[in-house]
This record gives C-alpha cells, structure tokens and sequence, in this order.
C-alpha cells in the first residue's frame, strides 16, 4: 500500500518538479552519480544555477552528495523520503521525454566516459589555464623557463631578498641583487649565501655602483613603483648593459587606487605602457615589446605591464 504524504507535502513536490531545470538534473542523475561540474557541462548551464538547484534537491531529500574517486558528485537518494515523492517522481521522469533532455544525456554519457578513461585533458580542453594538474604550477613554469637562455652577467634591480635571482642563479654567470633595504640585503645574503657567483649590494636603483658595460641582462621586476623618477633608474640600467645586452622591466599599469599600495610604500602610481617605451627610448634602447600582460583577478584588479628592450650595438652614450 501507497503511504499518503499531506496536501503540504504533495503541493511542494509538484513546485519543486514544476521547474524544467530540476527536472533535467534528476533525469541526469539517474545515468550514475556526477559532479556539479560535469552537470554543468551536460546541461551547458550556468554553474551558479545548477548548484542552486542542486540545492533545493537535496534540501527536499531527493540527491545527496557521493564521493566518487576522490571528489564531490551528486546521485538520486532512493528510495525517495517517502513512497508517495518516489511515484511522483518516478512518473514525472518516466512520462517526460524531450530533445533537451536526450542532448543532456549523450553530454552526461560522454563525460563519464571521459572520467572513466581519466582523460583529464579531454575534459579541460580549452581551458587549462584554470585547472591544476599535478606539477604543473606558475613556479614550476618560471623555474623551468629560466633555462630556456643561458643568461651571462644580471643585475636585478630592487632585488628584494632574492626570489627572482634563485630561480635565475643556475643558469647565470653572475648575478649582482641590488636593493637600497639593509634588512633586506642581510635577509636575502643569508638565505642565498650558499650560491657563490651572487652577491647582494646595498645601493641606490638611481645610482648604481657599476662600471657602464658590464652585464648581459638587467631586470627590473616590480621596483619602478617605488621611484619618484623612474626614467633615472631606466637610464642607469642602461649605462651599465653591454652592448646587444637585455632589459626586461615590469611594472604596474598606471591605476588611481591610492588606499591599496599605500602600506607598501609607492612613489608613483604605476606606468603606461606608452609611458614605459618611451622612458626606454630616451634612454638610447630599442623596445621589443612594451604591453600589459597581465590583470589581476581579486579588486582592484591590478594591471602588470612588461617591457624587454636591447642595447644597440652600435650605441653612443647620450649626454
């Protein structure tokens, strides 16, 4: 015998089944249980939506959560809290077919199958830039793309206590940190004292203690935002390049968020890219690429622009 459910019960079950989203997700969960994302790629959904009609689901009794090979997937909760939802349910998805509720299965189908195979690249396909994979890190890329290029002799600019320079150090000759913070040259002296070819001095980004001529490469990571005159610290990284010597600056894009870098103590509000490329044209470099490269995803969405720029060979010192 059929247990009745009251007039309350029964109204609610037909409100929740009365919307055409709900429906779709309990006729794909009866394939086999699936992650919020894998519904979300069957029924080509908004992610925020489905889960909050997940929610309502599980809320009335009717899916619960599984793990399933380590992670979170939803399934049908069978029987239903009671016999009299189970039947409505049950006739509801039986009665109902529709070419969106099929083109949802085959996509189901499809990314179980690929589960199954654990094809993860199937799955992320044109979008891998925002999945993790195991050893696959921004660190691990800059780490791995400082050996693209053997680097000679570098001097890193507003050095800080060195996290650039140790990834760079086994594929320099030389690397000189400069930074203008005595606590910040004595941190980044002890903790790099093991590598014997860098060196960390304590000077002035806009008056270098270097011969002109005497390295291969440059860098200015982040240090431009504390200049009052950027164009200084750009020319002085230019007397001291060989010739056919690199720089490579980034900075931040020019912003009007004066109460965010407050704590950290900027000169400027960041530059132009326009900006950037002419600074380093005036100080007698060719500028091979000067653009924004990157903006940040948390407000207030910071913007990073990047500049790499040669010594002519042919170079005469400006007066």
């Amino acid at each position: 015998m059929v247990k009745k459910t009251d007039l309350d019960g029964t109204v609610q079950t037909c409100r929740l089944l009365a919307d055409p989203t709900r429906v779709r997700l309990l006729a794909l969960l009866q394939i086999e249980p699936l992650s919020v994302a894998e519904l979300t790629e069957a029924t080509r959904l908004p992610q925020p939506r489905v889960s909050t009609h997940l929610r309502k689901l599980r809320q009335a009794g009717l899916v619960e959560v599984h793990r399933v090979a380590g992670r979170s997937c939803y399934r049908r909760v069978l029987p239903a809290p009671t016999q009299a939802i189970g039947t409505m349910v049950e006739t509801v998805l039986s009665t109902t077919t529709d070419p969106l509720i099929e083109e949802d299965g085959r996509r189901a189908r499809r990314a179980v199958a690929a589960r199954n195979r654990g094809n993860w690249l199937d799955g992320v396909a044109g979008r891998m830039k925002r999945h993790y994979s195991p050893g696959r890190t921004w660190e691990a890329l800059a780490r791995t793309m400082a050996g693209t290029t053997r680097l000679g002799h570098v001097a890193d600019l507003g050095s800080g206590d060195g996290a650039v320079a140790e990834m760079l150090a086994p594929f320099a000759e030389s690397i000189a940190c400069v930074d203008n913070n005595p606590r910040i040259v004595s941190a980044g002296s002890e903790r790099l004292s093991h590598v014997p070819h860098l060196q960390f001095i304590e000077a002035d980004m806009h008056q270098l203690p270097f011969e002109e001529n005497s390295f291969d490469l440059v860098l200015v990571f982040g240090a431009l935002q504390y200049s009052k005159t950027p164009e200084l610290v750009i020319r002085e990284a230019a007397r001291i390049l060989r010739p056919t010597g690199r720089l490579v600056i980034s900075s931040l894009r020019k912003h009007v968020h004066t109460a965010e870098v407050r704590p950290f103590g900027h000169a400027n509000f960041g530059l132009e890219p326009d900006t950037l490329a002419g600074m380093i044209r005036s100080a007698g470099l060719d500028v091979e690429h000067c653009a924004a490269v990157a903006r940040e995803k948390r407000t207030p969405h910071f913007e990073v622009v990047a500049a790499t720029a040669t010594h002519p060979a042919d170079h005469q010192e400006q007066s």
